[in-house]
């Protein structure tokens, strides 16, 4: 059968391009099932299949680890993904044993070969006959590194707050869309199975590929975490006309298209300074005026500005259950770069400010180091500086 045919191969072609491509689960999905061909059934268990074998990685390699005759380090990574999803299906999904290893088999023919296919068969025999497994390590039992789980208990200090979070990360979740103001509209949400959500303004979640949706397509409506909204919705709200307002980290637009779609009375510059994501940004603002540089080196003559919004480079750890590759994917090296870029971003955007400016800093991470003691180091290093509680802004 071919890749487009078959629900589990599909599925180890987009892990694979996650893993070893650098590939982001949440942008290639939702593309390769609307061009599958596949029923909604099967849609939904590709789905199923890469975010929960990319999440539950640690749990997974800890049953292959206990019941393979070979160390993991020696497991070809092309057949370690195909152990993943057969265990997964075993140990995590419960399905029925004898169709999780008959499939996964199958697959290991198709996509490894004969001769691994052997040993996939044996490894997840072994597995099949120990169903209750469960790794004694809290990083493989809720397949977090623990770098990350000591980042969560630096921020939540409460140990059950810790494995409520490492929890919900394992959780699937829904897509989240937010109807751009005077572009899209809550009626054509809803009535393309939106439903709204309460703790929102524009946010609505949605059980489906949100690319099925004519606003979506059409630009009109976006693909936004609700949290992400809030920020800007803050951000927004502690403005006032004829501001002039920079969005210096745009990326692909999420952020800049709904503060876009807000300010209709003064001028907004988005910036992103890698090409191909520069190109999605100017999708889908319509206002806005869109450059590229390094925000850390902005140019002389672009002049000062009265709110710029930093949505900083982050490890992402904050997101992990949209993105959840990024917790294997990241590591502390990572973090002592990331919180050096943010450092220059944030001085960068102190000498763009006007006097009674306001810098809006985010980040999709709890971890401190990018949070509250990055903007304490910001504040020693600028004294001239206050916070501004949220609750005063608006």
């Amino acid at each position: 059968m071919s890749v487009k045919t078959n629900p589990r191969q599909l599925a180890w072609e987009l892990i694979y391009q996650v893993e070893a491509e650098g590939k982001y689960s949440n942008i290639i999905l939702p593309k390769e099932l609307k061009n599958s061909g596949l029923e909604e059934r099967d849609r939904a268990f590709v789905t199923e299949l890469v975010y929960g074998s990319l999440r539950m990685r640690g749990f997974c390699d800890a049953a292959i680890a206990k019941f393979s005759d070979r160390p993991i380090s020696e497991i070809d990574p092309k057949v370690l993904i195909t152990l993943r999803l057969g265990v997964y299906q075993i140990l995590i999904l419960k399905m029925p044993i004898h169709a999780a290893v008959h499939e996964t088999v199958e697959l290991g023919k198709a996509v490894n070969g004969k001769g691994a296919a052997t040993f996939i068969n044996a490894v997840l025999r072994r597995v099949s006959e120990n169903v209750e497994f469960r790794p004694t390590e809290e990083c493989d039992l809720y397949s977090h590194p623990q770098w990350i789980i000591n980042a969560f208990q630096d921020a939540l200090k409460n140990g059950d707050d810790v494995r409520a979070q490492l929890v919900a990360d394992n959780e699937a979740a829904l897509p989240t869309l937010v109807a751009w103001p005077g572009r899209g509209s809550e009626e054509e949400l809803i009535a393309a199975g939106a439903k709204k959500i309460a703790t929102g303004t524009n946010a609505y979640s949605y059980k489906g590929n949100p690319a099925e949706i004519a606003a979506v397509r059409e630009r009109r409506a976006g693909v936004q975490d609700l949290g992400s909204q809030i920020v800007v919705e803050k951000f927004f709200e502690s403005g006032s006309k004829g501001m002039r307002w920079l969005d210096l980290c745009a990326g692909p637009g999420g952020k800049a298209a709904y503060l876009d779609s807000l300010i209709s009375d003064g001028e907004l510059i988005v910036n992103e300074p890698a090409p191909e994501r520069m190109k999605l940004l100017s999708q889908v603002v319509n206002r806005a005026k869109v450059l590229s540089f390094d925000g850390r080196n902005p140019p002389e003559d672009i002049g000062t500005f009265d709110r710029i919004l930093i949505d900083a480079p982050c490890t992402g750890i904050g997101a992990l259950r949209r993105r959840p590759e990024v917790r294997w994917r990241r590591t502390p090296k990572d973090l002592r770069g990331l919180v050096q870029l943010q450092s220059e971003l944030l001085d960068s955007a102190a000498h763009l400010l006007n006097p009674s400016g306001i810098i809006g800093y985010a980040t999709c991470s709890p971890h401190l180091g990018e949070t509250k003691l990055q903007i304490s180091d910001f504040l020693k290093r600028h004294p001239n500086f206050e916070r501004v509680p949220i609750k005063q802004l608006g």
